[in-house]
């Protein structure tokens, strides 16, 4: 072996092993059971994030849960029905709750339907872009705890606002121009129900019937058992890999009619499955169909 041979096997080794990871390691699960929180609800780091309407909450919740209204975090802005908070406000909302950058935060919703149940991502996803690094999902929300008879609360929890000072994570979504521009790159996941994703059904947000050029499906309705939670990391690897493959380096965009939905199987691909390079379209078919130089695909073909 020759000198600079020698020198860059030396250089490798001490970048491995000596110098520091840059890479933050989760302090909590990503997802969390009932019972795991339930053993962790005098952990002073650890704040409950109660996303149900305030009647529920106010019917009984989770002990020590603070209550903040899904639609809280998800704003109808200008022609958009769905998307994150200018940051000032996203900062105070954050505060308001009690929550700081070092703190655990497990998101709890209402996990009826599936339609309810993908509330829960979104949040966590909009905590984590506001610096808010472990954020975990209850696993069968509320739904679940109640069904254990687990301890249930009336009291209302008003925790003492703080001055949130986080770092905004401008990684998690990406905008139609960009996708645009990159159409033959990325792979594009389109979490809608199959009859939206081939056209034959429209949301009402969206000014035409069809997905992204390009886009493979992969149904949010998928993720959940029938009881509300979440499917175990097997199924789950093996459903996505079936439709985007094991490659978990490759670049992958989330959609959905309005970015309500995309989140969830965001979450699970970063945050359980390793996918590495996963991000969200906020303005998704709502934002996409509006522009008329969008190309849209209907039935194999292009629009």
């Amino acid at each position: 072996m020759s000198k600079t041979s020698l020198l860059k096997a030396i250089l490798f080794i001490l970048l491995i092993f000596i110098l520091p990871s840059t890479v933050a390691a989760r302090e909590l699960p990503a997802i969390v059971s009932t019972d795991w929180l339930e053993k962790n609800l005098k952990n002073d780091k650890l704040i409950i994030l109660d996303v149900r309407k305030v009647e529920y909450y106010r019917a009984g919740h989770i002990p020590g849960a603070v209550n903040d209204f899904y639609r809280a975090w998800s704003l109808k802005k200008a022609d958009l029905s769905a998307e994150v908070p200018e940051m000032d406000d996203l900062f105070e909302l954050v505060g308001s709750a009690g929550i700081s950058p070092d703190n655990h935060v497990v998101v709890v919703g209402k996990m009826d339907t599936w339609q309810e149940r993908v509330h829960i991502a979104r949040v966590a996803c909009t905590l984590q872009y506001a610096g808010v690094e472990n954020v975990a999902l209850l696993d069968g929300g509320h739904v679940k705890w109640a069904k254990e008879r687990k301890p249930l609360s009336k009291e209302i929890v008003r925790p003492k606002p703080k001055v949130f000072k986080g770092e905004i994570n401008r990684s998690i979504f990406v905008k139609k121009d960009y996708i645009l521009k990159n159409l033959e790159k990325i792979l594009l996941v389109d979490v809608r129900e199959p009859a939206f994703f081939t056209g034959k059904k429209k949301a009402e947000v969206a000014t035409k019937a069809g997905r992204i050029p390009g886009a493979v499906n992969l149904p949010t309705s998928w993720i959940f058992a029938k009881d509300g939670t979440f499917k175990e990391k097997e199924v789950l690897e093996s459903l996505a890999t079936g439709v985007i493959g094991k490659d978990k380096d490759r670049e992958i965009i989330t959609y959905c009619d309005t970015g309500t939905c995309c989140p969830t199987w965001y979450f699970m691909l970063r945050e359980i499955l390793e996918y590495k390079r996963v991000y969200l379209y906020d303005g998704s078919i709502e934002e996409w169909t509006a522009d008329p130089n969008a190309p849209v695909q209907l039935n194999g073909k292009g629009k």
